[in-house]
């Protein structure tokens, strides 16, 4: 994240801080905020920090459901209460865009938990932005098709090239691109639509209006593909970890 910080700069100036927190602890978030916030308040918030793997629901044990559920529902929650609070007691306005999924409309087998603690986060953002409106503070959702990703990749769809599948369902024949989120991002964050809120809005070249979305086809699997993918996945964990150091 620090290299990351010095090379946004370089390139396009001004400041840039990183901090590393563990979204999963509501009292490490707290204070990372208002470590943030003594040097003025932030004007956005942008959630983004999951977690997911593909599994059959019966193989899932409770520290897996609690891995996802920790990152995407409780640690949402916490960043969005930190900088919240700390914006209607000081009296300041500000936008939040948390990224979904488009499964939330109509389900995700085989990524249960990821389903339920994205419509958990969908729900987060229409309940505040009707109850924090009247602050100045909205909140709006964006739910992405595939943007092949290093981690996204590896862990939803071992062994497959990236982005093929949906290359060739995709009703425009591609996989998104990150500008194209960027861009959407950055103008739900901006004063341009101040009156847009507690909307979450699907930017998967309509794949999910066309096939679902999802990821039903692994009903076809049977056990040695599971064994196949679950043993892809843990070897990229532990690659992660070696990496990480």
């Amino acid at each position: 994240c620090d290299a990351t910080a010095d090379e946004l700069m370089k390139a396009h100036g001004g400041t840039v801080r990183a901090y590393g927190v563990d979204i999963r602890d509501a009292a490490a978030v707290d204070a990372m905020v208002e470590e943030i916030f003594r040097e003025g308040p932030l004007t956005s918030l942008v959630n983004n920090a999951a977690g997911n793997f593909i599994a059959r629901n019966e193989d899932i044990s409770p520290r897996g459901f609690d891995a996802i559920t920790n990152i995407d529902m409780n640690g949402t929650f916490y960043v969005t209460q930190a900088v919240g609070k700390r914006w209607i007691k000081g009296g300041h306005r500000g936008s939040i865009v948390s990224i979904t999924v488009t499964w939330t409309r109509n389900g995700g087998p085989f990524v249960v938990p990821s389903a339920m603690s994205k419509a958990a986060i969908q729900a987060m953002t229409m309940s505040l932005a009707s109850e924090w409106g009247r602050h100045g503070i909205r909140l709006n959702a964006i739910a992405p098709g595939e943007i092949p990703t290093e981690g996204m990749s590896k862990r939803l769809n071992p062994g497959a090239e990236p982005g093929a599948e949906t290359a060739s369902v995709n009703p425009h024949g591609r996989v998104g691109r990150l500008e194209e989120l960027q861009n959407l991002a950055a103008f739900l964050l901006s004063d341009g639509c101040d009156w847009l809120t507690g909307e979450t809005i699907a930017m998967d070249g309509a794949q999910a209006l066309a096939t679902g979305g999802n990821f039903y086809e692994l009903r076809k699997w049977g056990d040695a593909e599971w064994k196949a993918a679950r043993e892809a996945i843990e070897a990229q964990n532990a690659r992660d970890r070696a990496t990480r150091g």
